[in-house]
């Protein structure tokens, strides 16, 4: 007996979704509240707006803090380095100068 062939199906529809679409299609209630309180600006949508200006603003005082350690412990190191690097080698070139210049001549 030869093998029954399979019934075909019919090939599955795609389906597009869109973030925006997703975004308005459920709980609109309360974004339109929120926008609503910031477009007459309320008293909450004033504590909103407070509430984003301060972590802003926390943001870029920690950010401000570690950019200025970040160069304070890698910068000034690294300059005084390079500062005792020339001075070593400074005093190596004088020592050479003053060797030559004190050679008996032959």
């Amino acid at each position: 007996m030869p093998p029954r062939p399979e019934p075909t199906r019919p090939p599955a529809q795609r389906i597009r979704a869109v973030l925006a679409e997703a975004a308005r299609g459920g709980g609109t209630g309360h974004h339109d509240r929120t926008r609503v309180e910031l477009a007459e600006q309320t008293r909450v949508g004033d504590a909103l707006v407070r509430g984003l200006v301060r972590a802003q603003l926390a943001l870029a005082v920690r950010l401000a803090l570690v950019v200025g350690i970040g160069l304070g412990v890698l910068a000034y190191p690294f300059l005084a380095g390079a500062g005792w690097a020339y001075v070593h080698l400074a005093e190596r070139n004088e020592a050479d100068f003053t060797a030559v210049v004190q050679r008996p001549e032959r």
